[in-house]
C-alpha cells in the first residue's frame, strides 16, 4: 500500500514509519524537517505544513491512506488550539485529495473509564497533558461528524512507552483497558503494529478503538 504519514518523525510517527517500511509499504513522510527521516528506498520525505490545507492536499493525492500522527509538540503553549487547527486541515486536505481512508492517532484521554466519563475528565488526569488531550478529544468529535471519509481513531492505553515490538496485544473499543487493577500499557512499537494492522485489514471503520497488553 501507499501511505501518507503526517508526523513521521514524532514518537508515534517514527515507529509507524518503521513498521510500515518493514512490511514493504511505500510511505510518504510529511514532516517539518524531512532531513530527520531515515533514507529508505520505499520512503519519500517531504517538508510539509499540517496547517496548510491546499499544500497538504497536493502531497496527499494518490495515496491509499493517510495516517494522522501529527502533534504540535507538548511544549507548545497553544497545543489544544493547534491540535484542532492541524487536525481540521488534515481532514479537509484528505477529502480534497480524494483519499478515502484516514487513520488518526489520538490520546488515552478520550477513552471511557465508566459510562459518560472519559479519562480526561477524572480528577487524577495529569494537568500537564490536559490541553493536548483536549485537542485530541475535540479531533475525535470532529471526525465522528465526518460523513465522507472512511476513518478510524486509535487511542493508546494510559501508559505508552518505548520498548520492543512483540506483536501480541489486546484490542478494545473506546473503554480504557485495564490489566488487573492497573491501567494497561503498550510499547510504541506495538502501537505502530496495531496501526498498520488496521490499515491492512480494517476492523474499526468509523470507530474509536484502543490497544494494550
Amino acid at each position: 500500500m501507499k501511505f501518507a504519514l503526517i508526523g513521521a518523525s514524532g514518537f508515534v510517527g517514527a515507529a509507524v514509519l518503521q513498521e510500515a517500511l518493514n512490511r514493504g509499504h511505500q510511505v510518504t513522510g510529511i514532516v517539518r524537517h524531512p532531513e530527520k527521516l531515515p533514507s529508505h528506498p520505499n520512503l519519500t520525505a517531504l517538508a510539509g505544513d499540517a496547517y496548510d490545507q491546499d499544500a497538504l492536499a497536493a502531497q496527499l493525492s494518490g495515496h491509499d491512506a493517510v495516517i494522522h500522527a501529527f502533534n504540535p509538540g507538548w511544549g507548545s503553549a497553544e497545543i489544544r488550539q493547534n491540535f484542532i487547527k492541524g487536525s481540521r486541515a488534515i481532514i479537509d486536505a484528505t477529502k480534497q485529495a480524494q483519499v478515502q481512508r484516514l487513520l488518526i492517532v489520538g490520546g488515552a484521554g478520550s477513552l471511557y473509564v465508566e459510562p459518560n466519563l472519559q479519562l480526561i475528565d477524572t480528577a487524577d488526569f495529569p494537568a500537564e497533558y490536559r490541553e493536548g488531550a483536549e485537542g485530541a478529544r475535540q479531533t475525535l468529535r470532529m471526525i465522528q461528524e465526518e460523513p465522507e471519509l472512511v476513518w478510524s481513531f486509535i487511542s493508546p492505553p494510559a501508559l505508552l512507552t518505548p520498548g520492543e515490538r512483540t506483536g501480541k496485544f489486546r484490542i478494545g473499543d473506546n473503554q480504557l483497558l485495564m490489566t488487573g487493577g492497573q491501567p494497561a500499557s503498550i510499547t510504541v512499537a506495538d502501537l505502530a503494529a496495531a496501526i498498520v494492522d488496521e490499515l491492512e485489514r480494517p476492523h474499526h471503520l468509523r470507530q474509536h478503538f484502543t490497544v494494550g497488553y
